[in-house]
């Protein structure tokens, strides 16, 4: 027993040299997809590499100056972005605490005691003063770590961690992807109210030319009613539009988290400008599936599936022996000036094991219930893989038709355009009624809502592409990175 403290440290070290993992090797599943995500291939004049096209930060992608200020004030004040920030905080901390279990905690303690016995309690039958002082390190009840039970919570702890910093990412990255496109919608239907005042000034203008050619005598009355009609459903379209602004600037506000300054609003106008917002991604024709594992999404399933082994580990650990060890070891004395003095050494060691007998089966339903959870998070990680392929394959397929949409929709406006030049002339020479110029007018109308709603689309394809590959993973600049 003379050797003991030093035996300890050996023991220690024999233990923990000797542990057994008990935990499944992990294997990735196979993903439930195609080897690839096929599609034409995406270009543009400003298109960034295919290679960087997965882990472009999200400033090479969005180019207006404007949008990119919206973002980083999104990036700094959504709340959102917050909660997820302070679970990544909360897990890092938590696994901070599990993997400190793996090591011993050595305490300090300094104790003084003073007792008086009566004579009539003394076993000399003299009333005695008695002290004692005690000062010790100290190591209570650390488990050796035998069949990996610690270990293997602390890795789930710290897997539970990596998966909600991969949650992170993708909320930053859905914010990112969800800022712009409130702003695009935004930028849409600012045009969409220009385009219906001034549509609606022209109309009101033809009205009041037919009024008075009506009280010369020079006009109908049926032709004067379709004239209140178009210029009715004008105001009508102006009033919608309006409301539609409003609305869009509040959704993109209580995005953002703050007060938006007319300075970082889109662009009134025909639309030009808010076309060049963002920027387009190169995707080869012939994309490799593999590109989404590196999702944030199909990541933090990963990890799940990985903290899912080491849990089921620790399952397996509670069928075996669990040994723990308390030990202590200092001075004490009777005189507080000799707590320090040759021969005051004192030493306590004390292990203890657990040997599971019977539990009612609980420990087999514990195992039983962390494998059918790993069964659940293997449908959840081939899940996702199977959504994120979707999501590529559709936002491939509209970049593969928008383009062409985009210039037979201009072609249309120029020739609803030059179709109502020609009624209203026609009209002016008494040749053509004008019904044919109502008609000519409406069409313009429609076509020209209908290119702002393209550009909208295509714009917000290129949004929807940078979002489902993944991107955004390279950080800078901290939170407004």
């Amino acid at each position: 027993m003379n050797h003991a403290p030093r035996v300890l440290p050996l023991l220690l070290g024999l233990s923990l040299a000797a542990c057994v993992n008990l935990a499944p090797q992990y294997e990735r599943p196979a993903a439930p997809v195609p080897a690839s995500l096929g599609g034409a291939a995406v270009s543009g004049s400003a298109a960034l590499a295919a290679s960087e096209a997965v882990d472009s930060d999200w400033q090479a992608v969005i180019i207006d100056a404007r949008l990119r200020a919206v973002i980083r004030l999104a990036l700094e004040q959504n709340r959102d972005l917050r909660v997820a920030l302070a679970n990544v905080d909360k897990a890092r901390a938590t696994y901070r605490v599990q993997r400190a279990e793996q090591l011993p905690g050595l305490n300090g303690t300094a104790s003084a005691s003073r007792e008086h016995t009566s004579k009539t309690a003394s076993s000399s039958g003299q009333a005695a003063t008695s002290s004692s002082f005690k000062a010790q390190l100290g190591i209570s009840s650390f488990e050796l770590d035998l069949f990996g039970r610690v270990q293997n919570l602390s890795e789930a702890a710290l897997q539970t961690y990596l998966g909600l910093e991969e949650t992170r990412r993708a909320t930053r990255l859905s914010l990112v992807a969800e800022v712009a496109t409130a702003w695009l919608t935004l930028a849409a239907d600012q045009q969409q109210l220009a385009l219906a005042q001034a549509t609606l000034a022209s109309r009101e203008r033809s009205l009041s030319l037919m009024q008075q050619a009506l009280a010369l005598g020079g006009e109908s009355g049926p032709n004067l009613a379709s004239a209140r009609a178009s210029r009715e459903a004008a105001r009508a379209s102006v009033a919608s539009y309006a409301s539609s602004v409003g609305q869009d600037r509040t959704a993109l506000e209580l995005l953002v988290g703050t007060r938006l300054g007319e300075e970082l609003l889109p662009p009134a106008g025909t639309g030009e400008e808010a076309e060049r917002a963002a920027q387009l991604l190169s995707v080869p024709a012939e994309l490799s599936s593999a590109v989404l594992l590196r999702r944030p999404d199909v990541l933090a399933a990963e990890h799940t599936l990985r903290a899912d082994n080491a849990n089921i580990g620790a399952a397996r650990a509670a069928f075996f022996p669990s040994i723990s060890l308390t030990a202590a070891g200092g001075s004490s004395s009777r005189a507080l000036g000799d707590l320090f003095s040759a021969g005051s050494g004192a030493w306590s060691f004390a292990p203890a094991i657990s040997l599971p007998i019977f539990d009612a089966g609980a420990n087999r339903a514990t195992l039983d219930a962390r494998k059918a959870q790993q069964a659940a998070d293997i449908a959840s990680y081939e899940k996702a893989i199977q959504t994120a392929f979707a999501e590529v394959a559709d936002a491939l397929t509209v970049r593969s038709h928008v383009a062409e949409q985009l210039d037979a929709q201009r072609a249309y406006v120029a020739a609803s355009q030059q179709a109502l030049d020609f009624a209203t002339e026609l009209y002016r020479q008494g040749s053509g009624s004008y019904l044919d110029v109502l008609v000519a007018q409406r069409a313009l109308f429609t076509a020209q809502q209908s290119l702002i709603s393209l550009r909208l689309a295509e714009q917000s394809n290129r949004i929807t592409l940078f979002k489902v590959l993944g991107g955004g993973s390279a950080e800078s600049g901290g939170a407004a990175g």
